[in-house]
């Protein structure tokens, strides 16, 4: 849901289109299993920090351009 928040940000400012934001999240997604942040959430410190690495990598690809 981070990752998609950031994606529809973009998307209101006008940065990506809107078959971008499924991109940004499908990116995101990958990302995040291929870093192996991909886990079990125990308790509301893992959940934010999960939180905060998908807005991050979100951004990041935004930033970066690296998108498919």
């Amino acid at each position: 849901n981070a990752a998609n928040e950031i994606a529809v940000e973009a998307y209101l400012q006008r940065r990506i289109g809107f078959y971008g934001i499924s991109q940004v999240v499908e990116a995101a997604l990958s990302a995040a299993a291929r870093d192996g942040l991909m886990k079990d959430a125990c308790d509301i410190e893992d959940v934010l920090a999960i939180d905060a690495q998908a807005r991050g990598l979100a951004r990041a690809l935004l930033t970066d351009h690296h998108l498919p």
